[in-house]
């Protein structure tokens, strides 16, 4: 088990030649005016009330969390508003353009998930009979904790089927790369475990990579199509996705047009981007602009617009809400009538995330090319919404109080989360502080005595004995509570 995150950390300040780069035409003053104030106005998940410092610029942003590359596009009223890159494919390279490619991690799955319910629609799958009936070149295997009970397509989409597998890492340049069903088997050179039912279906939310990579499988077997093939033909072709594919690796009339990924320290991943032979799960590489065309597919579909690939019906199943609000590939939120949907992304080097609402006409979608352009990704929709309107995806807003120095001094010390994973609380011109293990300092401020929060989803508590000794600190993140022991 890897070490928790306490926060995002910082890394390394890129080199000056990183500025931000723009090679886009320029728009009409008034949508460039609405894109300088999304790139001035990126705020996180938490602002302080009354902070005027809260929004920050994403060329420092970009600079602070060495992410090279950044590239944004908007659907306003129905149509793509605007679409710009930032920054450089690679460090020294060519500027990031609305056409340069990024691997688009997990947002393969609801692409992936669109294709097979085409085929459900064609009389060539069914949403709830057992996978197994359509799967010729491998089988999922029985398990005693199903209790009989098959897995379906269904299940498979909204991650109720009770797979293993969370997600992939990929694989190297340098590294051979297995078939898909050594990595269903996880026989070397697999480097995931096997993909096998570890829950009853349908008895709990559990994200599943595996469960995509067992339904990439069956459409390979119902359409003994290549899976890049089938799912252009099937979506990407009719949408009008024309800077996307599935083909793994990149062939290399494309890979002019691509990000090179990179680590959050700045730099690049080793031998460039990674291969995924769980292509459903992980496999595409596209443009936000292309995720916006997805985008807008779905919300025109919804009222019987632009059904080039599923009908009203079908779009309407795949953005209905069930177990862990998730639909069939996508994960649902708001509420009536400003539901939306959306997908987040993470391949080696890259992270990205896209947003719509099924009725308004509105969306986004960013792409990033570093390990910590998610932070990025999240800040940046907060500043779209903000601009747009958007009734969700604003900062929560939190109140500080003042405590006394001298109580604060009392939380000093090194607290344990885990073995060789520690939490050090210091003290520095009033403010404290906390470090966790391989991490940079943070500041958190207090909501009472003895509560604190950081300017991210997390809580930290400090609890004592029977005779006021400060002895644990209670990390509160994800839904969890862990107690770390003070040494």
């Amino acid at each position: 088990m890897c070490a928790p995150k306490w926060f995002p950390a910082f890394a390394l300040l890129f080199a000056a030649q990183l500025a931000i780069a723009q090679n886009t035409p320029a728009a009409s003053p008034g949508i460039e005016q609405r894109i300088q104030r999304v790139e001035s106005g990126l705020e996180g998940d938490i602002v302080l009330k009354g902070d005027t410092r809260a929004t920050r610029n994403l060329a420092d942003r970009m600079k602070e969390l060495n992410v090279p590359g950044v590239s944004i596009a908007v659907v306003h009223e129905g149509k793509i508003g605007w679409a710009r890159g930032f920054g450089v494919t690679r460090v020294g390279g060519f500027a990031v353009s609305p056409d340069t490619m990024f691997q688009a991690g997990s947002i393969s799955k609801p692409l992936a998930a669109m294709a097979a319910l085409r085929l459900v629609e064609q009389g060539k799958l069914s949403l709830d009979a057992d996978i197994n009936t359509y799967l010729t070149s491998w089988k999922l295997p029985g398990a005693p904790v199903t209790a009989g009970k098959p897995v379906t397509l269904r299940e498979l989409l909204t991650h109720t089927a009770g797979i293993a597998v969370h997600g992939f890492p990929g694989y190297a340049s340098n590294e051979p790369v297995p078939t898909l069903v050594q990595v269903l088997n996880g026989e070397k050179p697999a480097n995931t475990p096997a993909i096998r039912s570890d829950a009853a279906p349908g008895a709990q939310w559990k994200y599943s990579g595996g469960g995509y990579t067992i339904m990439q499988q069956a459409l390979l077997d119902v359409t003994h199509e290549p899976f890049p093939e089938l799912l252009r033909d099937t979506v990407l072709a009719p949408i009008g996705m024309t800077h996307s594919t599935y083909e793994q690796p990149l062939p290399r009339a494309f890979q002019l047009f691509a990000a090179t990924p990179y680590h959050g320290d700045g730099q690049p991943v080793e031998g460039g981007a990674h291969t995924y032979p769980e292509m459903a799960a992980a496999g595409l590489w596209t443009t936000p602009s292309d995720l916006c065309r997805y985008i807008l597919e779905v919300q025109q579909s919804l009222v019987g617009k632009a059904n080039h690939v599923l009908s009203a019906e079908m779009t309407k199943q795949m953005v209905t809400a069930g177990m862990g609000n998730w639909g069939l590939g996508l994960e649902i939120g708001g509420t009536s009538p400003n539901q939306y949907f959306s997908h987040g992304g993470d391949d080696a080097g890259f992270v990205s995330l896209f947003v719509a609402y099924e009725n308004t006409g509105e969306g986004a979608a960013v792409m990033t090319s570093s390990d910590r352009g998610g932070i990025i990704a999240n800040e940046i929709m907060h500043s779209i919404a903000a601009e747009y309107n958007w009734p969700d995806f604003r900062p929560t807003e939190r109140t500080a109080i003042h405590v006394d120095p001298a109580v604060l001094a009392r939380y000093v010390g090194t607290y344990e989360l885990q073995p060789n994973f520690d939490i050090v609380v210091t003290l520095e011109n009033g403010q404290l502080m906390t470090q966790a293990t391989g991490q940079p300092k943070f500041p958190v401020y207090a909501e009472s005595g003895t509560k604190f929060f950081p300017l991210f989803p997390a809580e930290i508590e400090f609890a004592e004995d029977g005779q006021g000794k400060v002895t644990s600190l209670i990390l509160h993140q994800n839904g969890q509570d862990m107690k770390a022991p003070r040494k």
